[in-house]
């Protein structure tokens, strides 16, 4: 099998658009941020700037997995089913621990949350580039992995930015339900600073766009492969 991706150049991976390039991408940006996080001390409003920055983050980008990489997954490879449960289960998990500590900014126990939160997405990191990405590598054309990251960065772009503990992890029940959290949650991100022209606009791009992306990766990203 493929050894983790973490140490590959793009060209190995399917080039620049591949899904594993992008996917490595995110995560260094998330890493490289929980690592700001915890070594800043003052600024509050700073440190709330940037956690608000981890959060749409996490999310966007746990949703697009869940809704186009792990169906793959679970299409291409036998143990894609084991695999993709672990990590569902390390997503909700981050899921709740986000909420508590969204719900309840002046809690005592907020930091530790936060610190569950990042040692449990650290752990998601390492889960997909050791493990699951591995597979997909395995499995899939260039051409394809660049195709699935087309899909992948169409419903990352309009995904749910924020906590919803008691969305389905699977399609199709997150595909319904996140269209329109996301649509409320890019509203709420562009509040109170966004004229309502501005969040106009985001209504109907965010909710055109999640649409399509969804209808996109039910009919092209699942379907097995074809020779390339």
């Amino acid at each position: 099998m493929t050894p983790s991706i973490s140490g590959q150049d793009a060209a190995r991976l399917g080039g620049e658009g591949s899904i594993l390039v992008r996917q490595r991408r995110d995560h260094a940006e998330l890493d490289a941020m929980m690592k700001r996080y915890r070594a800043m001390t003052t600024a509050p409003a700073e440190r709330s700037r940037l956690w608000q920055k981890i959060v749409q983050l996490v999310f966007s980008h746990a949703f697009a997995e869940e809704t186009v990489l792990w169906p793959v997954l679970r299409h291409v490879s036998p143990d894609g089913e084991d695999l993709t449960t672990r990590v569902e289960r390390e997503h909700q998990e981050i899921n709740e621990l986000i909420a508590q500590a969204e719900k309840a900014p002046d809690d005592p126990r907020r930091d530790a949350w936060i610190q569950q939160a990042f040692d449990l997405l650290s752990q998601d990191i390492r889960d997909e580039e050791d493990e699951l990405l591995p597979r997909l590598r395995d499995a899939l054309s260039d051409r394809r992995l660049r195709r699935i990251g087309a899909a992948w960065e169409t419903v990352r772009l309009t995904a749910p930015t924020r906590p919803h503990p008691a969305v389905s992890r699977r399609p199709p029940g997150n595909a319904f339900s996140g269209v329109p959290l996301s649509v409320l949650d890019r509203l709420r991100d562009l509040s109170p600073v966004a004229s309502p022209a501005a969040r106009r606009a985001v209504l109907v791009i965010a909710g055109a766009a999640s649409v399509a992306g969804c209808h996109y990766l039910t009919r092209r990203a699942v379907r097995r492969p074809r020779p390339c």
